[in-house]
Protein backbone atom coordinates (compact mmCIF):
# COMPACT_ATOMS: atom_id res chain seq x y z
CA UNK A 1 0.00 0.00 0.00
CA UNK A 2 0.82 3.67 -0.98
CA UNK A 3 -0.08 6.84 0.91
CA UNK A 4 0.82 10.34 0.26
CA UNK A 5 0.20 12.99 3.83
CA UNK A 6 0.62 16.70 2.15
CA UNK A 7 -1.18 19.89 2.00
CA UNK A 8 -2.34 19.35 5.81
CA UNK A 9 -1.76 21.32 8.68
CA UNK A 10 -1.59 17.94 10.69
CA UNK A 11 1.59 17.58 11.06
CA UNK A 12 4.85 20.52 11.93
CA UNK A 13 7.26 19.03 9.79
CA UNK A 14 6.47 16.57 6.95
CA UNK A 15 9.79 14.91 7.28
CA UNK A 16 10.23 14.32 10.81
CA UNK A 17 11.23 10.68 11.11
CA UNK A 18 10.54 10.03 14.81
CA UNK A 19 7.26 10.94 13.90
CA UNK A 20 6.40 9.41 10.82
CA UNK A 21 7.86 6.17 12.65
CA UNK A 22 5.45 6.86 15.65
CA UNK A 23 2.53 7.14 13.20
CA UNK A 24 3.64 3.81 11.43
CA UNK A 25 4.52 2.10 15.14
CA UNK A 26 7.89 0.48 14.31
CA UNK A 27 10.69 1.38 15.81
CA UNK A 28 13.75 2.12 13.45
CA UNK A 29 15.87 -0.49 14.35
CA UNK A 30 13.78 -3.08 13.99
CA UNK A 31 15.07 -3.07 10.44
CA UNK A 32 18.51 -2.11 8.31
CA UNK A 33 18.00 1.06 6.11
CA UNK A 34 19.50 2.45 2.64
CA UNK A 35 19.32 6.30 2.55
CA UNK A 36 19.28 8.34 -0.84
CA UNK A 37 19.13 11.20 -2.34
CA UNK A 38 19.35 13.22 0.93
CA UNK A 39 19.14 17.02 1.36
CA UNK A 40 18.71 17.82 5.22
CA UNK A 41 18.47 21.05 6.94
CA UNK A 42 22.31 21.19 7.67
CA UNK A 43 23.06 17.61 9.34
CA UNK A 44 25.76 16.12 7.06
CA UNK A 45 24.51 12.41 6.34
CA UNK A 46 26.17 10.60 3.96
CA UNK A 47 24.22 8.28 1.47
CA UNK A 48 24.48 4.50 2.08
CA UNK A 49 23.53 1.85 4.79
CA UNK A 50 22.57 2.34 8.36
CA UNK A 51 21.67 -0.02 10.66
CA UNK A 52 18.19 0.68 12.30
CA UNK A 53 19.90 1.35 15.62
CA UNK A 54 22.59 3.65 14.65
CA UNK A 55 19.92 5.62 12.62
CA UNK A 56 17.61 5.75 15.32
CA UNK A 57 20.21 7.42 17.42
CA UNK A 58 20.57 9.76 14.68
CA UNK A 59 16.99 11.12 13.99
CA UNK A 60 16.54 10.91 18.38
CA UNK A 61 20.06 13.05 18.77
CA UNK A 62 19.21 16.00 16.81
CA UNK A 63 16.39 17.83 14.96
CA UNK A 64 17.73 16.42 11.34
CA UNK A 65 14.56 16.72 9.26
CA UNK A 66 15.22 15.19 5.56
CA UNK A 67 13.87 17.89 2.81
CA UNK A 68 14.59 15.53 0.01
CA UNK A 69 15.65 11.59 1.14
CA UNK A 70 14.97 7.97 0.24
CA UNK A 71 14.21 5.72 3.09
CA UNK A 72 14.64 2.17 2.37
CA UNK A 73 13.93 -0.52 4.73
CA UNK A 74 15.16 -4.39 4.78
CA UNK A 75 15.27 -7.33 6.76
CA UNK A 76 18.05 -6.40 9.17
CA UNK A 77 21.46 -7.89 8.67
CA UNK A 78 20.73 -7.41 4.60
CA UNK A 79 23.74 -5.84 2.75
CA UNK A 80 24.05 -5.54 -1.07
CA UNK A 81 25.74 -3.28 -3.78
CA UNK A 82 23.41 -0.75 -4.81
CA UNK A 83 24.42 0.41 -8.37
CA UNK A 84 21.46 3.15 -8.56
CA UNK A 85 20.19 4.99 -6.10
CA UNK A 86 16.84 5.06 -4.87
CA UNK A 87 15.34 8.65 -5.76
CA UNK A 88 13.02 11.39 -4.90
CA UNK A 89 13.77 14.34 -6.88
CA UNK A 90 11.76 14.26 -10.36
CA UNK A 91 11.22 10.37 -9.86
CA UNK A 92 7.86 10.55 -12.11
CA UNK A 93 7.03 7.55 -10.83
CA UNK A 94 5.79 8.87 -7.52
CA UNK A 95 3.04 11.33 -9.48
CA UNK A 96 2.07 9.14 -12.44
CA UNK A 97 -0.58 6.92 -10.69
CA UNK A 98 1.39 4.26 -11.53
CA UNK A 99 1.51 2.79 -8.07
CA UNK A 100 4.92 2.14 -7.24
CA UNK A 101 6.88 -0.17 -5.28
CA UNK A 102 9.88 0.40 -3.17
CA UNK A 103 12.66 0.96 -5.62
CA UNK A 104 15.14 -1.32 -4.42
CA UNK A 105 13.95 -4.83 -5.09
CA UNK A 106 14.87 -6.35 -1.72
CA UNK A 107 13.20 -3.24 0.40
CA UNK A 108 10.29 -4.48 2.72
CA UNK A 109 9.23 -0.16 2.14
CA UNK A 110 10.38 2.84 1.59
CA UNK A 111 9.79 6.30 3.09
CA UNK A 112 9.95 9.27 0.70
CA UNK A 113 10.76 12.71 2.22
CA UNK A 114 9.39 15.23 -0.58
CA UNK A 115 10.82 19.29 -1.00
CA UNK A 116 9.57 19.20 3.41
CA UNK A 117 5.94 19.31 2.29
CA UNK A 118 4.70 15.83 1.96
CA UNK A 119 5.67 12.23 3.27
CA UNK A 120 5.56 9.32 1.19
CA UNK A 121 5.38 5.81 1.96
CA UNK A 122 5.61 3.27 -0.81
CA UNK A 123 5.02 -0.69 -0.06
CA UNK A 124 3.90 -0.21 3.50
CA UNK A 125 1.47 -2.98 5.27
CA UNK A 126 -2.51 -2.75 5.98
CA UNK A 127 -1.13 -2.36 9.33
CA UNK A 128 1.11 0.44 8.73
CA UNK A 129 -1.34 2.11 6.64
CA UNK A 130 -4.28 1.86 9.26
CA UNK A 131 -1.74 2.94 11.99
CA UNK A 132 -0.44 6.12 9.80
CA UNK A 133 -3.66 7.28 9.21
CA UNK A 134 -5.04 6.90 12.37
CA UNK A 135 -2.28 9.59 13.52
CA UNK A 136 -2.93 11.35 10.36
CA UNK A 137 -5.94 11.35 9.01
CA UNK A 138 -5.61 13.49 5.95
CA UNK A 139 -3.24 10.83 4.46
CA UNK A 140 -4.38 9.33 1.15
CA UNK A 141 -3.40 6.98 -1.30
CA UNK A 142 -0.84 7.95 -3.28
CA UNK A 143 -2.11 6.54 -6.83
CA UNK A 144 -5.10 9.26 -6.46
CA UNK A 145 -2.09 11.78 -6.29
CA UNK A 146 -0.89 12.68 -9.92
CA UNK A 147 1.09 15.63 -10.53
Amino acid sequence: MNLILENTSQVKYFTNMVEVFSALKIRCAEYDWYVSDIETNGYSIAEGWYSGDVLESLIHSSDVQFIWAVLSAFSVGTRFEVIIDPYIYDNPAYWDGSNPGPQLKEALFEIGCWDSSATILVGITPEMAKSFKSTYSDATELENTSK
